[in-house]
């Protein structure tokens, strides 16, 4: 059975090697993230490593650029870590970048923050663990109370519980690393903290000033985002239900409904959806997953999201071929028993474009015909993620010829990706010769059904215009 969720993995110290490497790409792995708020141009070496060992293993492969964002970060302490105690006072200074905090102060990397605040706000630090209040401000100085005691440690990041803060999305480290990122050439780039659709098209014009168009994820972890989220879903390419920060921001309890809420605004518009943050977050440390959690994958797909992404799980922890192996697993047998459906009777969508209709008329006609999959011959591979945004358990193959959409295709549900020079192919037999070529491949079996699609002048992008019902 092909699996038709996509599997984000996180690359990190538990995972840079080739040994680790090639075990996580057999095991599943879709999309390779370089999380860029622990990476430096070093990640290129990583990334053309992974690349090579994909090619070897034959397997189509999407690379994934993490820029940081303005993530709001307290500095370092003498000991490396305090405790905070309930009802103790504590000052964060906007001020200091070189004090070593102790008990009774430490430094934060955003200047503005004094400014931003008001008493009585709440800031959590430490993924919400820790809880503060401001009881009143001096200069560069915010005074606090301890609400929410704890461990504090080094670089812990912070927020203001309810969001508002007014940073934007692209700091001058992110220009530095998209230039990286860029420069390696990656899949996608994935936007931290965006607030609204300028976050992302002032993304785009640095991108034009490179000389490149990468498509952009936009994570969804502020609350400003949610009040701008169908402008920020029809600017993107794809969408990141980011649940930690954005946790941290709502409160846990409102996330499900959130989660759904965005993969449904997501799907609506015809957008690819990644569901991320502490989707096995008990496998860093143990080989087996508690039963949440793997109630929490299967729900995400459930929902209708196109991938799931490990973060610390496949970056950090003891398991991560493990972790893989299990979701992997989780979503077969999701996707086995899920009652994915076919709404042939939708007589409210009009198109405006041939290829965009024809995806849909493939749909109806894989979900009423005995079909083996549905093959696109397709260059900028627009055709194939319209046919994913309907629900079905026919396989669509994409096929084509620019390598750069086929890494786009990787994170798309229920399309495979297979790379295939097909421009070289005579016209008159162009249809058959690529069949033969996924028959010998494993694709396909034959004296099956297939519904092809292509349009009339190959390599042109946009040009779909034909659907063919084929016995292979």
């Amino acid at each position: 059975m092909l699996r038709q969720t996509k599997i984000v993995a996180t690359l990190g110290p538990a995972s840079n090697n080739p040994t680790t490497l090639r075990a996580m790409l057999t095991a599943g792995v879709d999309v390779v993230r370089i999380n860029f708020s622990h990476a430096d141009a070093s990640a290129l070496q990583l990334i053309a490593l992974v690349r090579e060992i994909a090619e070897e293993l034959n397997r189509p492969l999407a690379v994934m650029a993490d820029l940081q964002g303005p993530k709001i970060r307290i500095g370092r302490f003498k000991d490396k870590s305090i405790t905070l105690v309930e009802g103790q006072a504590f000052t964060l200074d906007c001020d200091a970048p070189e004090l070593l905090g102790d008990n009774h102060e430490v430094s934060v990397a955003y200047p503005n923050l004094s400014r931003e605040l008001t008493p009585e706000d709440h800031l959590l630090l430490n993924d919400g663990l820790v809880e503060l209040e401001v009881t009143s401000i001096s200069g560069s100085q915010i005074h606090c109370t301890v609400i929410e005691g704890g461990v504090l440690s080094d670089l812990k990041g912070l927020n203001r519980k309810g969001g508002g803060l007014a940073a934007r999305t692209m700091t001058d480290k992110d220009k530095r690393d998209l230039r990286t990122a860029i420069e390696a050439e990656v899949d996608y780039i994935s936007l931290s903290f965006v607030k609204d659709a300028d976050d992302i098209r002032h993304a785009r014009e640095l991108m034009n000033e490179f000389g490149k168009k990468i498509p952009v994820i936009a994570k969804i972890e502020r609350t400003e985002a949610l009040q701008y989220l169908t402008e920020i879903v029809q600017e993107a390419d794809a969408i990141m239900v980011a649940r930690g920060d954005l946790g941290v921001e709502i409160g846990a309890a409102e996330v499900p409904a959130i989660q759904k809420h965005i993969i449904g605004e997501a799907r609506r518009l015809d957008k690819v959806v990644i569901t991320a943050t502490q989707m096995m977050e008990s496998m860093i440390s143990n080989p087996q997953p508690t039963r949440a959690e793997v109630s929490d994958v299967a729900n995400a797909i459930l929902d209708g999201t196109d991938a799931v992404m490990l973060s610390a799980e496949t970056a950090s922890g003891q398991f991560p071929v493990k972790v893989l192996t299990m979701v992997n697993k989780i979503c077969l047998s999701t996707e086995k028993h899920a009652s994915f459906y076919y709404d042939s009777n939708d007589e409210t969508c009009h198109y405006q474009r041939a290829d965009q209709a024809i995806a849909m008329a493939t749909m109806h006609a894989a979900n009423h015909f005995p079909i083996q999959a549905i093959i696109t011959l397709t260059e900028s591979g627009d055709t194939a993620l319209w046919i994913s945004r309907q629900q079905s358990k026919v396989p669509i193959i994409a096929v084509s010829a620019n390598k750069r959409t086929i890494g786009r295709l990787c994170l798309a549900h229920n399309v495979f990706p297979v790379f295939m020079n097909y421009h070289q192919f005579a016209a008159e037999t162009l249809n058959q010769q690529v069949l033969e070529e996924l028959v010998k491949s494993g694709h396909l079996e034959p004296q099956n059904f297939v519904l092809l699609t292509r349009g009339r002048k190959i390599g042109t992008a946009g040009g779909t215009n034909s659907m063919e019902i084929i016995r292979v």
